[in-house]
């Protein structure tokens, strides 16, 4: 073999050589890239599964993670949301929904969702603005109508809320959140047959639970119809507590006791009033405070005994 020939071939060994020398720094680059490309890829149908049903701040982390990588998502969002309320972090829970409504303006689901996060930070105007939203938006959705009057009427704008309320009725004229939260409006202006009516319509619907019936109850109570009040409460109640209630509440109304009581005086003893020829008639025209009727609950002993009318009965709302 010739010098040159012998050269050529030296050379070609040495590039050879350097070709296939890897180079540190795009094999980092690469290693980077791909390490970006794992983190931002969205998660597996299994992990989602094993998340949502892990603990509640695992599960926050979780969703935290996957809404980095997809934050215009709205599914992700919103179960993100989910998650952020179920470990009470309610402000970030607004920041995630106020940066969803930038990408996804005038969503329904984002803006009921974020009147029901203002309404757990007691933010009634920030409630109000976004379910009245909500329904201009969607005026077919009924919950967004019966959650807007379950705000108006925590603002004591019920006239407002009755009408909201009508709207939502017209859509699911059963609807017995609407038809009970409607009735304690009534009863609270005062016009406890119309709350009655209302809360009777509820109570007929086949999902109706503890909270309508205690304020029926209690609104036949208040009109002095103690014997119906006592009938209706002890489908849940047991029969000693249908028999504090009845007792105290006659003594509350009792004439020679002021209206006031039904505001100012909710630690009246549970003791029977002295008979009377005839039951006492409670002045039907008077708004009720439903925060500060509450009526008499279980013993000590009665506690241990699982009765789903173990709160005692008092005017409450019906979430929904």
């Amino acid at each position: 073999m010739s010098r040159a020939k012998t050269s050529l071939t030296a050379l070609c060994l040495v590039l050879g050589a350097c070709a296939t020398t890897p180079d540190p720094e795009a094999e980092a680059q690469a290693e980077l890239a791909r390490a970006i490309e794992d983190a931002m890829t969205p998660a597996t149908a299994e992990e989602i599964e094993a998340a949502n049903n892990s603990d509640p701040l695992t599960k926050a982390n979780f969703w935290a993670n996957e809404y980095t990588k997809r934050p215009e998502d709205l599914d992700v969002a919103l179960t993100f949301v989910a998650a952020l309320r179920g470990i009470g972090s309610n402000e970030r829970a607004i920041e995630v929904l106020s940066q969803s409504l930038i990408v996804h303006p005038d969503n329904p689901d984002v803006l009921m969702t974020l009147g029901r996060v203002f309404s757990a930070e007691n933010n009634l105007m920030g409630a109000a603005r976004a379910f009245e939203k909500t329904a201009i938006v969607a005026p077919d959705r009924a919950e967004a109508w019966s959650a807007f009057g379950i705000t108006l009427d925590k603002m004591e704008r019920h006239d407002m809320a009755q009408a909201a309320y009508d709207k939502a009725l017209a859509l699911e004229p059963t609807r017995t959140s609407t038809l009970a939260n409607y009735g304690l409006s009534l009863a609270l202006q005062g016009d406890l047959p119309a709350a009655e009516a209302k809360l009777r319509l509820a109570a007929e619907q086949p999902n109706a639970d503890l909270r309508v019936t205690e304020n029926l109850a209690l609104i036949l109570g208040l009109q002095g119809r103690y014997d119906e009040m006592a009938a209706v409460s002890s489908r849940f109640a047991p029969e000693s507590i249908v028999k504090k209630n009845t007792a105290l509440l006659q003594q509350m109304i009792q004439p020679v006791r002021s209206w006031e009581a039904l505001e100012e005086d909710s630690s009246v003893p549970a003791q029977p009033p002295a008979e009377l020829a005839e039951p006492p008639k409670a002045a039907p025209t008077q708004p009720v405070d439903q925060s500060a009727v509450g009526l008499a609950g279980p013993s000590k002993a009665e506690e241990d005994t699982p009765a789903p009318a173990q709160a005692g009965l008092r005017l409450r709302r019906t979430p929904g």
